[in-house]
């Protein structure tokens, strides 16, 4: 098959991903920051889980290494990758054309460096589940220690992100870049099945 041809199919893979998701049918009534709020509220229901099952841990002194693998997936998949990758990818690119306040750069600025502090947390998660998974009894603490900073972290981060820097970045946008930005957010989703599995076969190769 020629790269042409492939590059035709993909794109037609995008735009029915694209058709299928929910939120185009609200696209042109919704501000930029619409689908990532929607997306913190996800974010905050999978917190909870993980708040309900560090009790657990806690209460039998073990940990199942299978749970926290689907806690880093949804972290670094969705919370990461999906989520902050279009706050980082596009909507903080483009307010970097702007001519921001000091006040609003500078809360960007910590913004990216909130994110930066989530990776490195799961990053040692997971090394302490793969020490715990080997037979390290000892890392089950390091395991409580590193899910409780996220779950304490989050709602912060969430929280700073929808009733201060969105509100206050708003003024910059006008209608057509609100909407070009919603249609790049629909756009950036739509890839995201492709990249992850893409990774997935790449590693096997």
């Amino acid at each position: 098959m020629s790269m042409k041809v492939k590059q035709v199919k993909s794109k037609i893979v995008i735009n029915e991903n694209l058709k299928m998701n929910p939120l185009i049918k609200e696209a042109n009534k919704m501000q930029a920051r619409g689908p990532l709020m929607i997306e913190h509220r996800l974010i905050e229901r999978m917190l909870a889980v993980v708040k309900d099952e560090v009790k657990r841990i806690i209460s039998s002194n073990k940990v199942n290494p299978l749970f926290i693998d689907t806690v880093v997936d949804f972290i670094k998949t969705y919370a990461d990758r999906t989520h902050h990758g279009k706050e980082e990818d596009i909507l903080f690119e483009e307010l970097k054309e702007k001519p921001l306040t000091s006040e609003d750069r500078e809360m960007m600025d910590e913004l990216i460096k909130e994110h930066i502090f989530g990776r490195l947390t799961t990053k040692a998660l997971v090394q302490a589940n793969d020490r715990y998974r080997s037979g390290v009894k000892e890392a089950l603490k390091e395991i409580v220690e590193k899910l409780q900073t996220l779950t304490d972290f989050y709602p912060k981060h969430i929280e700073k992100e929808d009733k201060l820097f969105f509100p206050s970045v708003r003024k910059y946008f006008k209608e057509k870049e609100e909407q070009n930005m919603l249609s790049e957010f629909l756009e950036f989703d739509a890839k995201m099945i492709h990249e992850k599995y893409n990774e997935v076969v790449e590693r096997y190769k």
